[in-house]
């Protein structure tokens, strides 16, 4: 019997710490089981904010307490890069932000921090 429920407590510590350990495809797929809005939705919903505009990135992500699609867009006529906020719930239009390029270049060092970082925490 003691065996039995050790066994049990241990198969359930175990399963605890991988949940932990989620990676970020994993942890993007329960955002979007969250979301009411799809993708694809506030996708076009983005691209209606910024006429001749193309997504170079997207993802979901909590932001200020918040479940949004993020999206990145170029336009043709700047380098720029316009951050669009879609509220994954509503698809209401959160916000419109221009990226110069040195703020797009300080964010993605700041991705990479935070990636290594985590890949540190694993190992």
């Amino acid at each position: 019997m003691c065996y039995a429920v050790c066994s049990a407590l241990g198969v359930a510590m175990f399963a605890g710490l991988l949940t932990g350990c989620e990676t970020g495809e994993a942890r993007e797929g329960n955002l979007a089981a969250e979301a009411r809005v799809s993708r694809a939705d506030a996708q076009r919903i983005a691209l209606e904010k910024v006429p001749g505009g193309t997504v170079k990135e997207g993802e979901i992500e909590r932001e200020n307490g918040r479940l949004v699609w993020s999206f990145d867009i170029a336009t043709p006529d700047s380098k720029d890069i316009t951050e669009v906020l879609v509220d994954a719930l509503t698809g209401a239009g959160v916000s419109v932000a221009k990226e110069p390029p040195a703020e797009q270049a300080k964010e993605k060092k700041k991705e990479g921090e935070r990636e290594e970082g985590e890949k540190a925490k694993k190992n």
